[in-house]
């Protein structure tokens, strides 16, 4: 189970490229290596979810505490690159409504 986490930072734009599973194993490390953004002050989170092929509700945690966070500090955050499979779960689970779930991929930071 492996993840790869790639953040690309400029101004108060904040860009998460994530590769592989989020699941009990790796969500952690994914919470470690990006919830220290979510605290910045208006920052703007993007988080491209185009290459996970897998994730359960541990991963779905690890977004909703991003979610709040950016939030609570006056920022934006948005996932994109959604496969129809995460789309759906987040749709169950009612995060569709309060997360803004993108399923294209704008231009990001160059």
């Amino acid at each position: 189970m492996n993840i790869i986490i790639d953040v690309k930072e400029q101004d108060m734009n904040v860009e998460v490229k994530i590769t592989g599973e989020i699941d009990a194993y790796t969500a952690p490390k994914l919470r470690e290596r990006i919830f220290s953004y979510s605290e910045k002050e208006g920052i703007v989170m993007v988080i491209d979810l185009s290459e996970v092929n897998y994730m359960d509700s541990t991963g779905l945690g690890v977004f909703v505490g991003l979610f709040k966070n950016v939030r609570s500090n006056n920022g934006e955050f948005k996932l994109v690159g959604l496969s129809s499979r995460l789309i759906r779960l987040f749709e169950i689970t009612g995060l569709a409504d309060i997360i803004d779930i993108n399923s294209k991929i704008e231009g990001g930071i160059q």
